[in-house]
């Protein structure tokens, strides 16, 4: 006999339960919402924010200088104290143009709900050695910046002693100063373009006060090593971001850690054909963050990768504001 999947009605849905589907989630609350379930794929709400020990968060939005997990709790905090439904280990499989979607997780199953609107709030995901193309061997040690930062922060484990980090990217320079912190030394911190992609205040406190070695205009051309690595060729870079080989020179190290940017992650979307920017890798939107597909809105840094976890915030409020005025008809 064959089962019939199970089929609920719902008024609100928010996919991802970062910073920017909390924050919508709780917009959508305050502004009428009623039934609003947020679905997360990992086995806790909070996202990234969670691995975030270091501080710099909330100036903007609370005016309080906070740590990412300080943050965190903030939004679960305020998840925890209204009825908004919050879904974990639960994968969306699919969504529909006509806000049908599509989740599973272990103790449901197939569970297929009706939604009067919906949230894209998916986040992003690193940009990874396979992206680079960099010749090498295939040996242990080589890891993105923020799966390094899980590792330190989450599981406990120093990912290497001596380390080279490729790329400048804001999570890059904070492990750069917490490697030192934790007893490691970092090598070298090399940049691709002539200047830093980080906010100029990491810059300063996470690489100019530990004196770490930071080589603009340079890239990694090799990595070596077996089992683990030992080591990478560093080279100075044209103005066409290609190698000099002249300048090639060997760097002894057990980690490379790459920080070489994030993109944001809209797989689901594209399935429902909606419309990347070429400039940001993410979703178009209108001023309300609703996207070309009545009910469907989109924010955060699935929209684009933002500096500050408190602009993710503020825009993701305007999300859910409005798409709970689109279920009320306004």
């Amino acid at each position: 006999e064959r089962r019939v999947m199970n089929t609920q009605n719902i008024d609100i849905a928010v996919i991802g339960g970062g910073c920017a589907g909390m924050s919508a989630a709780l917009a959508a609350r305050e502004n009428g919402a009623e039934d609003i379930v947020i679905f997360e794929r990992s086995p806790y709400l909070g996202g990234v924010l969670r691995q975030c020990i270091h501080n710099g968060f909330g100036i903007h939005r609370y005016g309080e200088d906070l740590t990412g997990t300080q943050y965190a709790k903030r939004l679960t905090d305020g998840v925890a104290n209204t009825n908004i439904r919050a879904k974990t280990d639960t994968i969306v499989l699919d969504v529909t143009r006509d806000r049908v979607i599509t989740t599973m997780n272990r103790s449901e199953g197939l569970i297929r709900y009706h939604v009067g609107a919906l949230i894209f709030a998916t986040g992003c995901r690193e940009r990874s050695r396979g992206a680079l193309l960099i010749p090498g061997s295939r040996p242990a040690g080589i890891l993105c910046a923020g799966t390094a930062q899980r590792y330190m922060n989450i599981e406990g484990y120093l990912v290497g002693q001596k380390i080279v980090i490729l790329g400048s990217g804001d999570i890059g320079l904070i492990m750069a100063r917490q490697f030192v912190l934790e007893g490691a030394e970092v090598v070298a911190v090399a940049e691709v373009m002539p200047y830093s992609s980080g906010l100029m205040r990491n810059i300063v406190q996470c690489i100019e006060d530990f004196d770490i070695p930071m080589y603009y205009r340079t890239t990694v051309t090799r990595i070596v090593g077996k089992k683990r690595v030992e080591g990478v060729y560093l080279a100075e870079v044209n103005e066409e971001r290609k190698p000099i080989p002249s300048t090639e020179r060997f760097v002894e190290c057990d980690t490379l850690v790459l920080s070489v940017g994030l993109i944001p992650e809209n797989e689901l979307a594209f399935d429902l054909g909606l419309k990347i920017s070429p400039s940001t890798g993410g979703l178009i939107v209108d001023d309300t963050f609703q996207t070309v597909i009545d009910g469907i809105f989109a924010c955060g840094n699935g929209l684009h990768v933002h500096d500050l976890v408190d602009f993710v915030s503020m825009e993701s409020e305007v999300a859910g504001k409005n798409a709970a005025l689109c279920i009320n008809g306004r």
